[in-house]
């Protein structure tokens, strides 16, 4: 497996004076976004449920920041994207910079509850499309306003290859990520009027602390491998490139659009997580018997 390098350094600026939410911004891909958005001079406001990883990355992305030269300011702010009050008080704290908002990464969401549709648990589906969906959705009802009053912004949605290719047993997963893309594109043909523009990023197998989970030896982490045709793993910063793209006015007429980052992996085929699940529930469950107790 071999590693494409950057050739050159990456140029920082061109966010000066622009205030960017990023939630899950403690960790993995939010961070890396903050990192990227502030070093080119965003006011940034990171956000997340564990107070003590959020001053962690802080400290980093604002030495980063600092180390350009050209760098913005970060600061932070504790909370629940699920929590409808949380997220009216963190998109108030996002505009106290500036007065107004100019972007949005709602990248907080995530995973859980693996296993065949039959054997769903459904509490847990449903707290999943909460993180995924419900989060994303009061991120854009208490963004839009400060946005409209800049005059225009740029609201990123993280969605996954999970939203566009198969993933079986990923259960609510799937289906909350595409439900971001949807709502993205709605949103886009909501807003456009007003300047707004939404967008959503595909990750693929990105390697984050959650990703970490997956054993390097395993069959699970194989069939990432073969299914990717650049024959790696992507990092953190590939998708905080896009972000940052996506953010500025470099992307001004790019709206309603679902931009994959993977290596080439949702032309192929979803990875094959059977290894992982079949001990615990038998292999007849995974074809649709019940379980066994």
């Amino acid at each position: 497996m071999t590693e494409q390098k950057l050739k050159g350094s990456i140029p920082s600026g061109g966010l000066e004076g622009m205030a960017v939410l990023v939630t899950g911004g403690g960790t993995g891909i939010g961070a890396a976004c903050a990192s990227r958005l502030a070093a080119d001079g965003a006011a940034v406001t990171i956000c997340g449920r564990t107070e003590s990883k959020l001053e962690d990355a802080a400290q980093k992305i604002q030495a980063a920041a600092d180390a350009t030269g050209k760098g913005g300011s970060i600061q932070l702010t504790a909370g629940d994207v699920t929590s409808e009050s949380d997220v009216e008080r963190i998109t108030a704290k996002a505009a106290e910079p500036t007065g107004e908002l100019d972007g949005v990464v709602a990248n907080a969401g995530g995973g859980g509850g693996m296993g065949p549709y039959h054997v769903q648990d459904t509490d847990e589906f449903i707290r999943v499309l909460h993180l995924n969906v419900l989060g994303t959705m009061l991120c854009v009802k208490h963004s839009v306003p400060y946005m409209v009053k800049a005059g225009g912004g740029s609201f990123v949605g993280m969605s996954s290859i999970a939203g566009q290719v198969t993933h079986p047993y990923f259960g609510a997963y799937c289906v909350g990520k595409a439900g971001i893309e949807q709502m993205m594109m709605n949103a886009a043909d909501e807003f456009g009027p007003s300047h707004i523009r939404f967008n959503s990023i595909r990750p693929g197998f990105i390697a984050t602390e959650i990703m970490e989970g997956v054993p390097r030896e395993s069959d699970v982490y194989t069939s990432y491998i073969e299914n990717t045709p650049m024959n790696g793993v992507g990092e953190s910063e590939d998708v905080a490139h896009l972000a940052r793209y996506l953010i500025g006015q470099e992307s001004r007429w790019v709206t309603g659009c679902s931009i994959n980052v993977d290596g080439g992996h949702a032309l192929r085929r979803g990875p094959n997580f059977g290894s992982f699940i079949e001990p615990a529930i038998g292999a007849d469950a995974m074809i649709g018997h019940p379980p066994k107790s």
